[in-house]
C-alpha cells in the first residue's frame, strides 16, 4: 500500500512540461513555480500558500455556498459578482427599498445591511491524508467493507483535526479516491452588505449576454465580515466589529495588456475531465437537449410575466436567473463538444489506452477490462439518466407540484392512514398553515399555470413509455390544449386557487378531506412521478457508485500510462485551487475574431431600451457623455469594462480575483465564454477563455458614479 500511494503522489506531482490548462492544488504550486514565472509572475509559490505563513490564501473566501470572495481592505471588505450575492439582494429588497432595481451604498458601516443565512469560510489549512484515510484498506479487500472503514477513518481524523477549536473540518476525494484531502476551515456568519450597483449595471445584458463574449457587465458586489471583539465568528450582533484579515489585495489601476500573466484564485465546483466517450455521449445527446428545452420554457413564461411589471420581476428574477445559468451553459457546452469533436477524441484516446494496456501482462491484468466494464454500465445507467433529467426537469419545475409534493402530501397521507392520531394530525396541519403563506407570496399563478401546460406537455409527448409509470399512461398523446384545460381545472376550480381558499381549506379541513384531496385529478398526476423516481433512485445510485468505482482504477492506469508526458491535476470540487493564464484574445469561427477586452463605448451601443436587459442606467449614460474617467480610464482614454483570459475557471470561481505578475488585484472573474463552456469536460485552449470585470471599472463605479468615496478610500489602490 505504501509504495502505490507513493507512486501515485509522484503522478500527482512530478514538474512536466507546460499545460494549457489545470486546477491545481495550492499546497503543491511549487511544482508549478518555474513555469508560472516563465510566463511572468514575479512572485513564489510560497506568496500564494504558505503553511507557515500568511499568503495570498488568507485573502480568499468561499462565498455562500457555492462562489468566491476576497479580501479587499483591513476592515473585512470583499468583493464577489452580483450575481453571487443575487439572492441575498432580492431578499433584502422591497417596491419601496428595490435594491436590486436601484443599487445601494452604504454611506458608513450603520448603514451596512445584515444577510441573514449568508456566511463566508476561510480556508485555515490543507493536508493529504491519503495513507491515513486508506489505512487498514487491501487491495482484494470488498467494497462495502473498504468504504466503512475509509468512513471510519475519515470520521476520527476530521473529529481530532478540530478537537478544542471553533474550526471545521472536512475530507474530500480526489481522482475518484486514489487521493484524500482534509481542509479546515473557519466560517462566519454577520456579513453585511455594504454596496451594490443597481441591476442595469451589475446584471447588464442579463440572460441575453449571460456565457457570452463581448460583455459589458457590471457584475460585483461589496460586503463586510463581521467578528466579535476577539476576532472570532459570531452571530450577527451590533457589539460585532469589522474582521481584521490576515491578508488582503491591493488593488491595481494599471490594467491589463494582451498575454499579461493572470492568475485565478478559488473554489471551482465541478468539472469532469476524465469522462469516458460513452459518459460524454450520454450527455451531448440524451441529458442536455431535455434540460435545455424543458428550462428554455420555464424562461420564455417568466420572462414574458417579467416584462409586464416591477412587482413580477422582483418576485421572479432570482427564480429565473437560477434556471437560466445552467440552461444556457448546457447550449454553450453541446455546441462546444460537438465542435471540438470532444467524443471522437475520446474514443481515440480509448483506443490507444488498449493498445498501451494490452501491450503488457501484468497491466492487463489490472487494467484489462476496465473500459469494458465503465461501457457495460453506462448502458444500465442511460435508462435512470433519462428516467431522472425528464422528471427533474418537469415535476419539481412546477411550483404547485413541488409545494404539494413537499409540504400538502405529508397531510394527505396522514389522513389516509388509520394510526395517525388527531395530536400528530393537528401538528402536521400546523406545520402545513406556517408554510403556505410563504408559498403564495413567493408565487405568481399565471406564471406557474402556463409553466404547468408547458412542461407536461414535452414530458408526455417525448419521453419512452417505458420509462414512466403505468399510472401515467392515460396521458400520453394529450394535446397542448387539454393539458391547458387541466391546468384551467386544477389552478382555478380547485381549493390551491389562491392563498385565502387553500388557507381556509388548510385551516378548517379534516382529515376526510386531505384524504380526498390526495385522490384528486392533481395528485394522482405526480405522485406516481415521485413514486418511481424514488423507487429508482437506490438503483440509479448503486449503478452510479459502480461507475465511479471503475473510474478510481481507470484515473490511476492514465496516470501510469502518461506519467511521462502529462501533468495531471485533480478534478474540482468547490475546494481551493489556483489557475493561471494569459490574457488572451480568441477566434470562435472562421473569419470571426474577438479581442481582449471591452469599454463603456460598448455599453452604450447595446442601450436598447425596449429590452430590460440592454437598458442603460441615466447617470452611466452621463458619465459616459462627460468622458470623465479619471485614473481609471486606459492609455487610450478608454473606460474598460471586462477582459478575457485563459485561465481554466468553472463554476464558482464566480467572484474569484483575478491577480497579475505581482499579486495585484486586476479583476473579479464572473463568466466563462459562450464557445468554451464545454471545459468542464474538454479543454480546448484555443476557445475556452474567462471572463473577468477590469477592477477599473469596479473603481469608477463605486466612485463616480455612486459617490461612494468611503469605500474607496478603504481600499489599498496601486497607481
Amino acid at each position: 500500500m505504501k509504495k502505490l500511494l507513493l507512486s501515485l503522489l509522484i503522478f500527482f506531482l512530478l514538474p512536466f512540461s507546460r499545460a494549457d490548462e489545470g486546477m491545481w492544488i495550492p499546497l503543491f504550486l511549487k511544482y508549478n513555480e518555474a513555469e508560472m514565472q516563465q510566463m511572468g509572475f514575479k512572485l513564489t509559490a510560497e506568496d500564494v500558500y504558505s503553511v507557515n505563513n500568511h499568503s495570498m490564501k488568507d485573502a480568499i473566501v468561499l462565498f455562500g455556498r457555492g462562489c468566491t470572495g476576497e479580501l479587499i481592505s483591513s476592515e473585512g471588505l470583499l468583493i464577489t459578482n452580483h450575481h453571487c450575492g443575487y439572492s441575498n439582494i432580492v431578499s433584502l429588497s422591497t417596491v419601496e427599498n428595490n435594491y436590486l432595481h436601484n443599487g445601494f451604498w452604504a454611506k458608513d458601516k450603520s448603514q451596512e445591511l445584515p444577510c441573514p443565512g449568508l456566511s463566508v469560510t476561510f480556508l485555515v489549512s490543507m493536508e493529504d491524508v491519503t495513507e491515513r484515510v486508506l489505512r487498514g484498506t487491501t487491495a482484494d479487500q470488498c467494497e462495502v467493507d473498504r468504504e466503512k472503514m475509509i468512513n471510519n477513518n475519515i470520521a476520527k481524523l476530521t473529529k481530532e483535526a478540530v478537537k478544542g477549536t471553533h474550526y471545521t473540518a472536512i475530507i474530500k476525494p480526489l481522482y475518484y479516491g486514489n487521493q484524500y484531502f482534509m481542509y479546515i476551515n473557519e466560517t462566519f456568519d454577520d456579513i453585511r452588505l455594504v454596496g451594490t450597483p443597481p441591476e442595469n449595471i451589475g446584471k447588464f445584458g442579463g440572460d441575453s449576454d449571460n456565457w457570452m463574449w463581448p460583455r459589458h457587465t457590471g457584475d460585483f458586489s461589496l460586503y463586510r465580515i463581521y467578528a466579535d471583539k476577539e476576532g472570532k465568528p459570531a452571530d450577527f450582533s451590533l457589539n460585532n466589529a469589522p474582521y481584521q484579515p490576515k491578508q488582503f489585495f491591493k488593488i491595481s489601476t494599471k490594467g491589463v495588456e494582451e498575454n499579461d500573466f493572470t492568475l485565478v484564485f478559488g473554489y471551482p465546483g465541478t468539472t469532469r475531465q476524465f469522462l469516458t466517450s460513452e459518459a460524454v455521449r450520454q450527455i451531448v445527446e440524451l441529458q442536455n437537449p431535455v434540460a435545455i428545452h424543458q428550462r428554455g420554457e420555464r424562461l420564455d413564461i417568466m420572462k414574458k410575466y417579467m416584462d409586464q411589471s416591477v412587482e413580477t420581476r422582483l418576485l421572479y428574477s432570482g427564480k429565473a436567473n437560477s434556471i437560466s445559468n445552467g440552461w444556457k451553459k448546457w447550449i454553450g457546452e453541446n455546441n462546444g463538444l460537438i465542435d471540438a469533436k470532444a467524443i471522437d477524441k475520446k474514443i481515440n484516446n480509448e483506443e490507444e489506452f488498449t493498445q498501451w494496456v494490452n501491450a503488457d501482462a501484468v497491466r492487463m491484468e489490472k487494467y484489462g477490462t476496465v473500459l469494458q466494464d465503465l461501457r457495460n454500465y453506462y448502458a444500465l445507467y442511460e435508462p435512470y439518466l433519462i428516467g431522472n433529467v425528464y422528471f427533474s426537469e418537469t415535476f419539481p419545475a412546477v411550483e404547485l407540484i413541488a409545494f404539494a409534493y413537499r409540504n400538502v402530501l405529508p397531510l394527505v397521507y396522514m389522513s389516509q392512514d388509520k394510526n395517525t392520531t388527531n395530536e400528530q394530525w393537528k401538528e402536521q396541519q400546523e406545520k402545513l398553515l406556517k408554510s403556505v403563506e410563504s408559498f403564495y407570496k413567493g408565487y405568481y399563478k399565471p406564471i406557474d399555470k402556463e409553466v404547468f401546460s408547458s412542461l407536461l406537455y414535452h414530458y408526455f409527448s417525448t419521453i419512452n413509455t417505458k420509462l414512466i409509470p403505468s399510472e401515467l399512461m392515460k396521458f400520453m398523446g394529450m394535446s397542448r390544449s387539454m393539458f391547458d384545460q387541466m391546468a384551467d381545472r386544477i389552478y382555478d376550480k380547485t381549493v390551491f386557487s389562491d392563498y385565502k381558499t387553500f388557507s381556509s381549506f388548510v385551516e378548517k379541513g379534516n382529515k376526510k378531506e386531505f384524504a380526498k384531496l390526495g385522490q384528486s385529478e392533481f395528485f394522482q398526476l405526480f405522485i406516481p412521478a415521485y413514486d418511481q423516481y424514488f423507487g429508482n433512485y437506490e438503483g440509479m445510485v448503486d449503478v452510479n457508485n459502480k461507475i465511479n468505482l471503475f473510474y478510481r482504477t481507470y484515473v490511476a492506469a492514465l496516470m501510469e500510462k502518461d506519467a511521462e508526458n502529462k501533468r495531471f491535476y485533480p478534478d474540482a470540487n468547490l475546494t481551493m485551487r489556483v489557475t493561471y493564464g494569459q490574457v488572451k484574445g480568441f477566434s470562435p469561427k472562421d473569419g470571426k475574431e474577438y479581442v481582449y477586452y471591452t469599454t463603456l463605448q460598448g455599453v452604450m451601443e447595446k442601450e436598447d431600451p425596449n429590452v430590460f436587459d440592454y437598458k442603460v442606467d441615466p447617470k452611466l449614460k452621463e458619465l459616459y457623455g462627460q468622458q470623465d474617467y479619471g485614473r481609471y480610464a486606459n492609455a487610450a482614454g478608454e473606460m474598460p469594462v471586462a477582459f478575457i483570459a485563459s485561465n481554466h475557471t468553472t463554476g464558482g470561481n464566480s467572484g474569484s480575483p483575478v491577480l497579475n505578475a505581482n499579486g495585484e488585484l486586476v479583476g473579479v472573474n464572473f463568466d466563462r465564454v459562450w464557445e468554451g463552456t464545454m471545459s468542464d469536460i474538454h479543454y480546448d485552449v484555443s476557445r475556452c477563455r474567462n471572463i473577468s470585470l477590469d477592477i477599473r471599472y469596479l473603481l469608477f463605479i463605486v466612485d463616480k458614479f455612486a459617490n461612494a468615496q468611503n469605500i474607496i478610500n478603504e481600499m489599498t489602490i496601486v497607481e
